[in-house]
């Protein structure tokens, strides 16, 4: 293991010392602030309220960010065998997160509507309910290895579901656009859904898609360092599946954010184009999956004989 320096170890213990600053009072407070301009949506006229609402939210969620990287430092640096994020605390405060980053991504795209009324007090619900079981017990490693590996395989099998109907619905899309255009007559039986649904179903399942690949991601990241500190992990960073599965996640991120800041390519044949896309990108991370030793991990952090015997 490489040694860091004095000097930049005392650099990354005072940027711990920095971070201990962040409680979870600091984020509940932001988001508290946030409910409360979200409660007087109806009843007085604020300057600039859904500006004061996008700056608390965010900067509760920045908080919250920085509180759980600071919780993810001082458990992977712990002298235990327990995982990051393998209690109910951590989960009730990464709960919480996603569903504050959820309110934002809704904040920003539909200011119109309030959500915040309803997904608010569940952010500040989940983050008291962490506070209420803060001193339950961990999940032992074994059962936490176990959870971070169904969760892995969940996510990305979800996200794999999502690209696919993701895919049919652009194909859809764009043999439905050709019909209508030349206005070709179809059978009764062999009716499509209209150009609308398939569109909004395209955006959907990019957006659903790159959240649960996302998720699949960062869960193998946390079980492939606890399994490599245990030594036993099998699956290298540079493994083509992983390098593979990061240029699918960065593809379907950009392409959430293009979708997103770019209204033409909202509509029209674009972002059918994307899912097709998407999905040809897919196929070949699977490829990449399949063609290398990544499908056939170790389970429960346990090495697989061949390895086990090498010299």
């Amino acid at each position: 293991m490489e040694r860091k320096s004095p000097k930049e170890a005392g650099a990354r213990v005072e940027k711990m010392e920095l971070l201990r600053g962040v409680t979870i009072v600091c984020f509940a407070a932001s988001y508290a602030v946030a409910l409360g301009l979200e409660l007087l949506r109806g009843v007085r006229r604020i300057p600039l309220r859904h500006v004061l609402i996008i700056g608390w939210t965010t900067a509760g969620l920045v908080a919250h960010t920085l509180f759980l990287y600071q919780l993810a430092y001082s458990e992977s640096s712990a002298a235990t065998s327990r995982y990051i994020f393998s209690s109910w605390y951590d989960w009730s405060l990464l709960a919480a997160w996603g569903v504050a980053a959820a309110y934002l991504g809704l904040l920003i795209r539909r200011p119109q509507n309030a959500v915040g009324l309803f997904l608010l007090p569940l952010v500040l619900a989940l983050i008291g309910a962490a506070v209420f079981v803060a001193d339950c017990r961990p999940f032992e490693p074994v059962e936490a290895a176990r959870l971070w590996r169904t969760i892995h395989a969940a996510s990305l099998l979800f996200g794999t579901v999502s690209v696919t109907l993701g895919f049919a619905a652009g194909l859809m899309y764009l043999f439905q656009s050709y019909r209508l255009k030349r206005k070709h007559p179809i059978p009764s039986w062999f009716r499509l859904p209209s150009l609308e649904w398939l569109q909004r179903f395209n955006r959907e399942a990019l957006m659903i898609s790159t959240a649960a690949l996302a998720i699949g991601l960062l869960s193998g990241i946390v079980l492939n360092v606890r399994l490599q500190s245990e030594g036993v992990s099998m699956v290298r960073w540079t493994d083509p599946a992983v390098l593979s599965s990061l240029v699918l996640l960065s593809w379907l991120v950009a392409v959430a954010i293009f979708e997103w800041s770019y209204r033409p390519a909202r509509e029209g044949r674009k972002v059918a184009y994307l899912t097709i896309a998407s999905f040809i990108f897919l196929m070949l991370a699977l490829g990449f999956v399949l063609a290398t030793r990544h499908a056939t991990a170790p389970r429960d952090g346990q090495p697989d004989r061949q390895e086990a015997s090498a010299p």
